[in-house]
This record gives C-alpha cells, structure tokens and sequence, in this order.
C-alpha cells in the first residue's frame, strides 16, 4: 500500500506505507502511467495463468438481479457460440 504525491520539482514519487519510506522518485506522469500499465499487465497475466474458473461457475453464479433470466440466456448462447 502507497500513496502518489507530487513533488516540489513537478514530478512524481511514491511512498510506501508498508516500509515507510520512497520507493520511486522524480517520475514524470508518462512514467508513472506506464509503471501502473506495467502492474496491471503483471496482474491480468497471473490472473489468467492461476486464477480462471470454469465456466459453468458463471451458468451457476448468475441472480436475475441485475439483468433478466431472458437477456442471460440470449448471452449465454453468445458465448457458447463457436468462433469461426
């Protein structure tokens, strides 16, 4: 856990909550965003290496709540529709 803050000099840096200290300094925005595209990257990977479910988990987790049974199902054969 950190914050972002904005130096006197115009740039970036990032102070960690854990170790009470700087773990980056002098970024400028561009780097700073590329350095969140680089975590969301690492992220979305190790999602897709460990953590995907089956996909009869979503038939079985769906609550008409939010949208109706009809429009599901109308999705449902969507996605179970073979790409060509």
């Amino acid at each position: 856990m950190g914050f972002i803050a904005r130096q006197k000099n115009g740039l970036l840096c990032r102070f960690s909550t854990v170790i009470d200290t700087v773990t980056d300094y002098n970024m400028t925005d561009e780097e700073y965003i590329e350095m969140c595209v680089q975590k969301a990257r690492e992220e979305a990977q190790a999602t897709l290496k460990y953590s995907l479910r089956p996909f009869e988990e979503v038939k079985e987790s769906f609550a008409p709540t939010n949208m109706t049974y009809k429009e599901f199902k109308r999705i449902l054969r969507l996605m179970e529709k073979e790409i060509k």
